[in-house]
């Protein structure tokens, strides 16, 4: 598969996570669970929120949306990863990856923004909890969820252009399990130096200033809560705003690991794992994160289950 010339790529194959015939069952089992999970989890999540109306607030407004894009996450990614395990080739067409790449990045820069307004959101909730409805209104929430759909939208579209405008002339075997930059740009024979620069750039401006956001909120939302004199309001501060923290944690540190580190450290091997986590794993967890430590999610979704055993015993 050597020395293809760039104008007849017409295809690529992915290599997935492993050669070991032995292991392609057993992680297809694996990842197939993962994925219907997290079909689950998240759609569950939406229909849970749209129909209490006791969670028609704008946390649980930001909420529906983080869970419906940890389901496209998951979605562009998984499917096609599941198909590395059973077929001998995992062939994707040359538009299908661009397609891919573009939908993966606008995806992840979504999530990465809106984890930040989430933070802003419950910042405004615990240090001006009178204002909270004022401040937050539909339509700044609306805002606040739309700049990071059209940001990310716009960001992926540029990064894709980039990278398939590039001649792909050395091989058309993609060392991973799904369309990425890093392992796109070892197949290419243009000259990479900028788009790695545009990488960097891209990826440090966004992850930077997000991150901002949300450490500077919880700066705030910490001093808030310390001064508090209720133990009970503090519980609950904490408690509102640790599930946040735990899926920022996990989503930022991860994604630190793979795209701020400098380009002659990367190995293909370990950003693939990296890559898992941050893909398959985080959109199973997030719904997890959010519901198992909420009381009022756990309160609705009780409710929702029990009007659809209702309706099954009828």
């Amino acid at each position: 598969m050597a020395q293809i010339n760039g104008t007849h790529v017409k295809e690529f194959i992915l290599m997935g996570l492993t050669n070991q015939q032995e292991l392609k069952m057993p992680l297809f089992v694996v990842f197939l669970s993962i994925y219907l999970f997290t079909v689950v989890g998240n759609l569950g999540l939406i229909l849970v929120i749209r129909t209490d109306s006791r969670l028609n607030t704008p946390m649980y407004f930001f909420l529906s949306n983080l869970a419906f894009v940890d389901f496209c996450y998951s979605s562009v990614i998984t499917p096609k990863m599941l198909g590395n395990f059973l077929y001998k080739q995992n062939v994707i067409s040359f538009n299908a990856c661009a397609a891919q790449l573009g939908c993966f990045l606008s995806f992840m820069v979504s999530e990465c923004l809106l984890l930040a307004s989430m933070a802003y959101d419950r910042y405004v909730a615990i240090c001006n909890p009178l204002l909270y409805m004022v401040v937050m209104s539909p339509g700044i929430c609306i805002q606040l969820v739309a700049v990071p759909y059209s940001y990310s939208f716009l960001m992926a579209l540029f990064h894709t252009i980039l990278t398939f405008r590039l001649s792909y002339c050395h091989s058309n075997i993609i060392n991973h399990f799904y369309c990425d930059d890093m392992p796109l740009l070892r197949l290419t024979c243009s000259d990479t130096h900028s788009k790695q620069l545009w990488i960097f750039a891209c990826a440090g401006i966004t992850f930077i200033s997000s991150v901002l956001i949300v450490f500077v909120s919880y700066v705030f939302i910490i001093s808030a809560t310390l001064r508090m004199r209720s133990a009970e309001g503090r519980r609950k501060a904490f408690s509102t705003c640790g599930s946040h923290m735990l899926a920022v944690t996990i989503f930022y540190g991860t994604l630190i690991f793979m795209y701020l580190q400098p380009s002659s450290n990367h190995s293909l091997d370990t950003d693939k794992m990296a890559s898992v986590f941050y893909t398959v794993i985080i959109p199973m967890l997030n719904p997890l994160i959010y519901s198992l430590r909420n009381k009022e999610v756990k309160d609705a979704l009780k409710k929702v289950t029990e009007k659809l055993l209702g309706i099954y015993t009828l």
